[in-house]
């Protein structure tokens, strides 16, 4: 199964393109959340650089290699790019967002019987357009 996601993260990512290959699990902290730790399961998400929005925001692209929980959160979170109106992991002060700034876009698996490869893609819905649109003209 291939999973691919748009999201619109807070900072300014400076190369075009990275994987984060670090173990998620239960947080030390809060076990209400995840997080990245040693005791965690292996999780490698690709991520690459879609626009760069006036040096505040990124909008990127995400390849799923794992499937954790809330794995692009977490790892974009670790890597100092959180998720724009993520309440759990993202930023306290955010950009008016309903919602969080990700976007499951395209699935790609294999039929379980006939083993036809099956490809899903979702357009961006309006209101993640609309956020796009006003950091563009805003910032």
């Amino acid at each position: 199964m291939k999973r691919a996601y748009k999201a619109i993260v807070h900072g300014d990512i400076p190369h075009d393109y990275g994987t984060i290959d670090a173990p998620i699990g239960r947080s030390e902290k809060d076990r209400q959340l995840m997080g990245v730790t040693e005791k965690g399961k292996d999780a490698v998400t690709n991520f690459e650089v879609i626009e760069r929005l006036h040096g505040k925001f990124t909008y990127v692209k995400c390849i799923l290699e794992t499937g954790r929980t809330h794995q692009i959160r977490v790892h974009m979170k670790y890597i100092g790019y959180p998720i724009v109106g993520d309440p759990k992991y993202g930023q306290r002060k955010s950009i008016d967002v309903q919602g969080q700034a990700l976007h499951a876009y395209h699935l790609q698996l294999e039929h379980p019987v006939t083993k036809e490869t099956l490809e899903f893609e979702a357009p961006l819905p309006a209101k993640f357009e609309k956020v796009l649109e006003n950091i563009r003209k805003s910032y």
